[in-house]
Parts: C-alpha cells; structure tokens; sequence
C-alpha cells in the first residue's frame, strides 16, 4: 500500500480531481474570470434545449454507425490475413501500425491535401482517371462524414490490428493444423478456429470504439471545423465551442457530465447483453 500510495495519489489528483471539479462546474455559471455564480441545473436546462445539441448528437450517432459499419471490420478482417502470412511477420504488422503513430495533425493536414475537391485534387485525379467525380468531399454536407470516417478507419485501424494479433497468437496451432488435415480452407479456418477464439477480444474492442467514436473531436475541429452547414459538428466540438469560443465553462462541463452519462448507460448495456457471449 506504501509503494502504490503515490500513485493512487497523483491519479486522483490528476484525473478524478478534474472529474470533480468538472462536475462542480456544471452547476454555476462561470467563465473563470468573472465571480462564480451558483445557478444549479439551468445549465443543463440550457444545453437540452439547444438546437445545435440535438443535431451535434445526431451527427455523433451517424459517424459512430458509419465507423463500426466501416471502421470496425477492416482491422479484424486485416489481422487474419496477417496471421495468414508466413514470411516477413514483423514487416506487415509495422506497415500497419504506422498511421497510429503518425501525428494526428500531420496526418489530418495530409488528408486535407488528398481531399482537394478540384479535379486536380489527388482522390479527384485518380477517380477521374475511370470516369468518376469530381467530388466535393469535406465541401459537400453529404460526403463530408463518410470522408472524416475514412480517415479515422486509416488512422485508428494499427491499434485494433495490434491487439487482434496478440489474441490470435493463443490459438493453438494444432487446430489449425487439424483443420487443414480435414481440407478446411482459408474461410472456414477463420469461421471455425479464429472468430471464436477471437469473441471475447471483439466485443471489449467493439465497446471501446463505439465510446471512442462517440468522443469524435480532433477530425471534425481540423478537417471542417463544424461544417458545413453543422454536418460534421459533435458533441466534443459543441462542448469545445461552448467553452473556449463562448467562454460558458458552465454549459461546457453540464454537456459533458450528460455525455458521460449516456457513455455509462451505453456501456452497463451493453454489458448486460453480451455477459454471457464472450463465454459460451
């Protein structure tokens, strides 16, 4: 207990100290310049009446959809056929974890560049290259999500794949043997030795993306910044503009205790649901 002690320690002043404080918050009406003023719950009063909230959510549920759609996948699918390979087994699993490590910044600034909507545009050049666009992407309210949610499978996808690796690495290779001995192929050696062994790992993962998703930020701020016409505008983004562009600190922090709430019932769900999945 002496030996945990600072560490229990700088974890509840760093991490639940602003947990509390933010929750505090929620009740007054402060821009942190001004005196503080106690105003209870019409700060969430506030933000449930705005319209911009209401459409920040939908927008928030729609880019959650389209990544696990899209997004959650493309790891798993990208794992198996890494483990497939024989040769070379450090090389591909480094090649697809480079995007994680890969500045956020940096790689949303790159993508901007390849989502120019001229024709001259690199996505642009090489579809009009077979007939196809130009199109508008991150300028057009229809296409500018599905464009942010294909960035975000690239850029995320190296950690899922990581993990799916390790937990492929504990089946036994005597059922994969045993499985070609009986002539099974490539398809029905995922269907029937890696998905089951794999059950367990992909409803954690798939818990963890739907909570990840739902606190989109950093893509929307840098790609669009809301736009356009509020299509690409989150939850995150509403909760930063509340605060550093308005400067309601209040309202800020209310919408975030509200975000949390929704995360923690979302999460005792689906736990409930799935308790006995990962077991059978």
């Amino acid at each position: 207990m002496l030996f945990a002690l600072p560490v229990l320690l700088v974890f509840v002043v760093f991490s639940w100290g602003p947990i509390l404080k933010g929750l505090v918050m929620s009740f007054q009406q402060t821009n942190l310049i001004d005196p503080v003023k106690w105003v209870g719950l019409e700060n969430f009063r506030y933000v449930l009446t705005d319209p911009g909230v209401g459409q920040a959510a939908l927008n928030t549920v729609w880019f959650t959809l389209l990544a696990l759609l899209f997004g959650f996948p493309v790891p798993v699918l990208l794992a198996m056929f890494l483990s497939e390979l024989r040769g070379r087994s450090w090389l591909y699993p480094t090649l697809a974890y480079l995007p994680v490590i890969t500045p956020p910044v940096v790689a949303i600034l790159l993508w901007r560049f390849f989502y120019d909507p001229s024709p001259s545009g690199m996505f642009n050049s090489i579809l009009g290259s077979v007939g196809l666009g130009p199109f508008l992407w991150l300028d057009s309210p229809h296409s500018a999500m599905p464009s942010i949610v294909l960035e975000a499978t690239w850029a995320g996808a190296g950690n899922a794949v990581i993990i799916y690796l390790a937990a492929l690495t504990s089946v036994r290779a005597d059922l994969y043997e045993a499985a070609e001995l009986d002539g099974a192929g490539v398809v029905r050696r995922v269907w029937h030795v890696m998905l089951p062994h794999l059950r367990g790992v992909l409803l954690l993962m798939l818990l963890l993306q739907v909570i990840g998703t739902m606190q989109l930020f950093t893509e929307p701020l840098l790609f669009t910044g809301g736009g356009p016409q509020g299509s690409t505008m989150t939850i995150l983004l509403l909760i930063y503009n509340y605060a550093f562009v308005n400067g309601d600190y209040g309202a800020a922090t209310a919408l975030s205790v509200l975000l949390a709430l929704v995360l923690a019932v979302v999460s005792a769900v689906f736990q409930l649901a799935t308790r006995g999945w990962s077991t059978e």
